[in-house]
């Protein structure tokens, strides 16, 4: 395999932002991506959902230009723009061809750094958002992941929804979007990353531009780190056909030095479709449609979870073979062959993944925010590779505890029952 030089270049500006770029001279493209790094879990309970709030309003207009002027600009160099909000990050890209770079991150900062929150555009944007709720209550498979989070990590931040609720979101009004605003997007708590065919000096000096008026703010804000629920939350919705089943573990955060063995675990346990779980319970015993596993590590604390969607009748056989995957990974040592075929999984879906300039841009911002350094390709697939059997079990042992799971089962549950006894792995 050809080893992978990756053209990096980093810079801070006087006032505290980051800069940092991946040249990538083969493609006609650029992405930039200006990254908050705070989210939802930085807010106050009272406020919670304004950091997703605050990302849709940006897009209603700026000093400069009017949301329609923004959508018809982008539009007229074929531009991808978008954003997202997550627990602890806000992020708002682009992506062009290479020559329309300048064009780009005028749009991009200009909504970014001077957007007007006028009050008709805030009270149409609640009731947008409103919906939004709507249509995620509606929704089985995020509604159980949702209801789970705010169990695992009751009354803290992380634990809140994203898009704050019916009762925070109606209470959004200008003076409040526009204080969380100026805290919140300071030089300091700002990355701006790009990958592409751009040169390193000149977006550097296209950033400092835009961006070198910005004065730092003292903010001083991080949440403290959540304290764990493990409970068992049964929720009865009786218009569902199906029963959701969420089931999680305290795992490892972001930055942990084990963090490879929770990786190559994940893979295994159900990262796909020769999982365990996946050939066990859906194949094997046709228990379930869909059934997967996901690791979400934070700054602070992670989750390792199990979703599956089953029947009534078989909601608490599911429960329990998910144990008994549970037990055997701790009982005994994965087979070399098994272990070969995650690793390799793993690896595939990690060098796919960062095929595309968005995916380099949005690895640079991560990489920037959670690490003290940068890891390359080639040496996260040298981490993967050091893996071991005992690594695995050793993990698993840490992490699956019958009184560290916590279970949240939704849908139509009339006389369904689950004790901590049937969670013994």
């Amino acid at each position: 395999m050809v080893k992978e030089t990756r053209n990096i270049h980093r810079r801070v500006l006087t006032n505290g932002l980051t800069v940092i770029t991946e040249q990538m001279s083969h493609l006609r493209s650029v992405a930039i991506g200006i990254w908050i790094k705070a989210g939802s879990r930085d807010e106050d309970t009272e406020w919670n959902g304004i950091s997703h709030f605050v990302e849709h309003m940006v897009f209603k207009g700026s000093e400069n230009r009017s949301a329609e002027e923004i959508a018809r600009q982008v539009d007229s160099i074929g531009g991808n723009m978008d954003a997202f909000t997550a627990k602890e990050c806000v992020c708002f890209n682009i992506k062009v061809l290479d020559e329309h770079l300048p064009v780009a991150m005028d749009v991009l900062s200009d909504l970014v750094l001077h957007p007007v929150f006028a009050a008709n555009d805030i009270a149409r944007e609640r009731g947008v958002i409103l919906e939004e709720i709507k249509m995620d209550q509606d929704n089985p498979d995020y509604l159980v992941h949702e209801i789970f989070t705010q169990s695992f990590w009751k009354d803290h931040p992380l634990g809140k929804p994203i898009l704050g609720t019916r009762e925070t979101v109606k209470k959004f009004e200008r003076p409040v979007v526009a204080d969380f605003y100026r805290h919140r997007f300071a030089p300091e708590n700002v990355v701006v990353s790009a990958a592409g065919n751009l040169n390193h000096q000149e977006f550097v000096d296209l950033v400092a531009k835009h961006f070198q008026h910005m004065k730092p703010v003292k903010n001083g804000y991080h949440s403290q780190p959540p304290e764990v629920f493990s409970r068992i939350n049964l929720r009865n919705k009786k218009s569902l056909e199906q029963v959701q089943i969420c089931l999680g573990v305290p795992s490892h955060p972001i930055a942990h030095e084990k963090r490879y063995a929770s990786y190559v675990l994940n893979t295994l346990l159900g990262g796909g479709m020769s999982s365990r779980l996946f050939q066990n319970i859906r194949e094997r015993q046709g228990l379930a449609y869909s059934i997967y596993s996901d690791l979400n590590p934070y700054r602070d604390t992670g989750c390792m979870c199990v979703y599956a969607g089953t029947s009534r009748e078989s909601a608490v056989k599911v429960v329990e073979c998910v144990m008994k995957e549970f037990r055997d990974l701790k009982s005994g040592p994965v087979p070399d062959e098994e272990l070969r075929r995650a690793k390799d999984q793993l690896k595939g879906s990690l060098m796919l993944s960062l095929e595309s300039s968005t995916a380099r841009m949005s690895n640079l911002a991560r990489q920037e925010m959670y690490f003290d350094r940068f890891y390359g390709l080639d040496e996260l697939i040298e981490r993967i590779e050091a893996v071991t059997a005992q690594d695995l079990q050793e993990t698993a042992d840490q992490f699956f505890r019958t009184e560290q799971i916590a279970v949240t089962i939704l849908g139509n549950l009339s006389g369904l029952k689950l004790t901590r006894d049937q969670l013994a792995c």
